[in-house]
């Protein structure tokens, strides 16, 4: 499979025959969407205006302004408006989905429900309904009602007996061996992955990428085509580029289409051996070693090694281990088999080689704990 190193923003021609993976379609998704031939995408993700609503600024104790959501994209005049507006483009991604393919949405309180709504009336069936918990959440400096520290994703397929992908052991491995449960915790996007211009965020709800890691590896197998019809800044075609996947996105502006192209053309696939995740199957540490892999603290096709270098291992895209001996498992497990132990402790064990020589995995944890604390 061949990922395309360019990514270039055009107006889709009418009635083109083929896909356009790997690009960005730039004009109203609705009407890019209808152009597309019915049954082609394996994935949808989308995360479309919120709708929130918000009334004149929003400042912080010290006077300085609250960077909010206040561009006309997220302006509806009415619910009636937003909803009609959620039925068509749900009204489309219904068509271009695959039988077997799945749709995921985003929002907070001010839309999901309603979105949820118009899920079920145009047919998809709700699989799971996933809370994002943020590790960082902006406080809420009016001081007038809770902090709003989750937002809601939809998970739905086509109908209620419609088949779909769910890589459920590689979430399983993904989260040290415990079945992936559906409250998800990730900090806001920031640091160097927050992009900026002038000293300003290019898009001012930018999902991280490790949302989107966990999304894609969860629901979709290589070469599968995933679309985002409300593109953004592109973290949908960054991450799927990385795990080897076809993706589409649809937007309208300018500044954000730019932004993406940069973005997903810096954008390294993995290599084949790191793509590969586990086919086969105590305690839960405070944080898996998979969050480490989507966070990218480890990233795939990293080799680890013990503190002796014994036996080597290259870090693949679901958390899971491979040694140089062709033997596979978590940390933990794959520790125990190389060295014929009944349990291993793979935080201790497994060691990454940093400017000052070997270190245990578990510091790179300890390092994640203290980065994503409130």
């Amino acid at each position: 499979m061949v990922v395309l190193d360019k990514v270039r923003a055009r107006t889709m021609p009418e009635a083109t025959p083929a896909l356009p993976l790997d690009s960005i379609l730039r004009g109203d998704c609705i009407a890019m969407m209808k152009a597309l031939p019915a049954k082609s995408v394996d994935m949808i993700f989308a995360d479309p205006p919120y709708n929130l609503q918000l009334g004149g600024d929003l400042h912080r104790p010290d006077g300085s302004h609250v960077d909010a959501v206040t561009d006309d994209w997220d302006k509806f005049d009415t619910f009636a408006a937003y909803d009609a507006f959620t039925k068509a483009w749900l009204k489309e991604a219904y068509r271009i989905l695959k039988d077997d393919g799945t749709i995921w949405v985003i929002g907070s309180y001010h839309n999901i429900f309603r979105v949820g709504a118009a899920v079920q009336d145009l047919g998809y069936w709700i699989l799971n309904d996933i809370v994002w918990r943020k590790a960082n959440p902006m406080p809420n400096f009016r001081g007038t009602r809770f902090t709003n520290a989750h937002e809601t994703l939809i998970w739905a397929s086509k109908g209620e007996k419609a088949k779909y992908t769910f890589n459920y052991r590689s979430m399983k491995t993904l989260n040290d061996e415990l079945q992936m449960r559906s409250d998800w915790e990730f900090p806001i996007c920031g640091g160097q992955e927050r992009l900026k211009k002038d000293g300003h965020k290019v898009h001012p709800t930018q999902k991280p990428e490790a949302l989107l890691y966990r999304i894609l590896l969860a629901c979709t197998q290589p070469g599968d085509v995933v679309l985002d019809p409300f593109f953004g800044t592109g973290t949908t075609g960054a991450v799927a580029k990385r795990l080897g996947r076809r993706w589409m996105g649809i937007e309208r502006e300018g500044e954000y289409i730019a932004a993406a192209e940069d973005r997903i053309a810096a954008a390294l696939p993995l290599d084949e051996s790191a793509l590969a995740t586990m086919q086969s199957p105590r305690s839960r540490p405070k944080v898996a070693f998979g969050v480490l892999v989507e966070n990218a603290y480890l990233k795939p096709g990293a080799t680890l090694t013990d503190t002796k270098r014994r036996w080597r291992a290259t870090v693949r895209a679901d958390g899971s281990l491979l040694s140089d001996c062709g033997q596979a498992g978590s940390i933990h497990k794959l520790g125990a088999t190389l060295q014929g132990a009944p349990a291993c402790n793979g935080w201790t064990f497994w060691h990454y080689e940093a400017a000052d020589g070997l270190k245990p995995i578990d510091a790179l944890r300890q390092t994640y704990i203290l980065a994503t604390q409130p």
